[in-house]
């Protein structure tokens, strides 16, 4: 069972790839979603959310598409997640008004987004992109150099 949403998961999924083909020139949102097998549009407002989080970088021009705005190793899942998180679409569904909510579910909720954002932030892309080269993950750049 995954505790992080859709949006969560491939938001990581996108900044991962990012990461592992951006070089050397930026990662075009249509290379991007056919590496993902989604639509373009699926990705479309992720990735801006992601470039006004200065987790991404926007590259225009015919050339252009997305690379990361930080070094790998400044970027932590949890990073992307809020990311992610923030610009998720609004839920209709109501949330229950009551005490009981209020004063037990709300914070023990909260105490457990928290813990789980804590460990978030211990991982960051830069270890990602080892754990994807060790698992020669397919479609993988063969000759990959990410010394900054």
């Amino acid at each position: 069972m995954h505790f992080l949403s859709r949006r969560s998961v491939l938001a990581l999924s996108a900044v991962l790839d990012v990461a592992l083909h951006a070089r050397p020139v930026p990662v075009a949102a249509k290379a991007l979603a056919a590496r993902q097998k989604l639509p373009p549009r699926h990705l479309e407002t992720l990735l801006q959310a992601l470039v006004r989080a200065n987790i991404l970088k926007g590259v225009r021009g015919p050339r252009g598409g997305y690379e990361l705005a930080r070094e790998r190793r400044r970027i932590s899942a949890a990073d992307i997640v809020r990311a992610a998180m923030s610009a998720a679409e609004d839920d209709t569904t109501p949330l229950p008004e009551s005490v009981l909510v209020s004063k037990v579910v709300d914070p023990v909720v909260e105490r457990a987004t928290q813990a789980f954002l804590a460990e978030l932030e211990a991982v960051t892309i830069e270890e990602m992109c080892r754990r994807a080269g060790a698992q020669a993950v397919e479609g993988l750049v063969a000759s990959v150099d990410f010394t900054i």
